[in-house]
């Protein structure tokens, strides 16, 4: 394949990436949303960036068998509009109901453009080279989550429903995409051999279930966590989000030479670097610089678990099952951002009598430290 081959699949691979990112398009704004409709549950306002996953359990899944009778580029032109449409649908009604909606049915782009962007890097690229490109991945879903969340808060200035415009970003998704992805046709299976998961593409995507069930925590608390002045500006919630995205940019670049440093024990060390910047959050609610901190090092665990999760799913099965185990792990995980507000929130009422994001913050913390020794036990055996 030549470079210039390359690196339209790459430019792709960036502008699917971004369709992924606009399942944050609303956190910035949460705050206001909440403010706006006071009858509406603190979990239910945090399930407008978790309720995408929802449904995208179920497209995820059945994208795995759908790149069998229909191409993964024209599954992927159908996700670009479904999430350019899916954003302008609220501005219909002030409806908290219709808004839920709105974003529920984003999760057929989200489960979608999960699934098939891994499986366009596994189908194109191979060795450390498809570690290079998975980094690229994940760093060009940082970059969409800087833009689409900086620009978000910004909008969101003018009120929460401003922010909606910035899904116009998927109609530019959709030029890309046509323009620039080779279409492959769809893939051809041998029997059932062909589409064979294993257990250790089980394994994996149950552990990124655990870890999304508490990693997805920053997303939907911190515009909700801010003290001081900066309590319910929706342009700090759009900065922290941003550097959290900025972090995941970052670690995507350098994620080759980070898997040659930590080997085997990637993921949990992944995972503890979210448990250092949560405990940043917790300690310093009314500091920006620290929180700033935390954010980056949640940013860095994200932009470190998911790749390298990624390629380890796609390399336990054959090629022609890399879009099936794909769509496993990002059921998994999307299951696990969908019960994240309730399971967490349910646990720090348990434990603290009271529901606060620092409880859930902490709890989320302590979650991931077990579950990281856990995987290095594990690893260690």
């Amino acid at each position: 394949m030549n470079q210039t081959k390359k690196i339209k699949i790459i430019i792709s691979i960036i502008a699917i990436s971004f369709i992924q990112g606009l399942q944050f398009s609303i956190s910035p704004v949460l705050g206001q949303i909440k403010e706006h409709y006071p009858q509406v549950s603190v979990s239910m306002i945090q399930m407008l960036v978790t309720t995408p996953a929802l449904f995208s359990v179920v497209v995820a899944l059945a994208s795995g068998l759908l790149v069998t009778k229909i191409s993964k580029k024209k599954l992927l032109l159908f996700a670009c509009f479904i999430a350019g449409i899916t954003g302008f649908i609220p501005f219909l009604s002030d409806s908290f109901p219709l808004l839920f909606l709105s974003r529920t049915c984003y999760g057929i782009a989200l489960g979608l453009a999960c699934t098939l962007n891994t499986a366009v890097v596994a189908e194109f690229f191979k060795g450390d080279e498809r570690i290079s490109v998975m980094g690229i991945q994940a760093a060009s879903i940082g970059a969409g989550m800087v833009i689409i969340t900086t620009l978000a808060g910004m909008l969101g200035v003018f009120g929460f429903k401003a922010s909606y415009f910035i899904h116009v970003i998927a109609f530019f998704c959709f030029a890309a995409i046509a323009l620039s992805l080779p279409d492959t046709g769809r893939i051809s299976t041998s029997g059932g051999e062909a589409v064979r998961l294993n257990g250790n593409v089980l394994k994996i995507s149950l552990l990124g279930m655990v870890v999304f069930i508490f990693l997805i925590t920053y997303a939907t608390n911190i515009s909700m966590h801010l003290e001081g002045k900066m309590a319910g500006d929706p342009t700090v919630a759009g900065l922290l989000t941003g550097v959290f995205s900025g972090a995941q940019i970052v670690m995507g670049l350098i994620l080759g030479n980070v898997v040659k440093k930590t080997g085997t024990y990637t993921l949990p060390a992944a995972m503890l670097l979210f448990c250092t910047g949560g405990v940043l959050l917790i300690l310093f609610p009314g500091n920006i610089g620290m929180l700033m901190v935390g954010g980056a090092l949640c940013g860095f665990s994200q932009g470190m678990f998911v790749p390298r999760a990624m390629c380890e799913v796609s390399d336990a099965v054959a090629p022609a099952a890399a879009a099936m185990a794909a769509a496993c792990f990002t059921s998994f995980v999307c299951f696990g951002q969908t019960i994240s507000p309730f399971v967490l929130n349910a646990v720090a009422k348990l434990v603290f009598q009271t529901v606060t994001t620092g409880h859930v913050y902490l709890i989320a913390v302590t979650g991931m430290v077990v579950a990281a020794s856990a995987v290095i036990i594990s690893k260690s055996m």
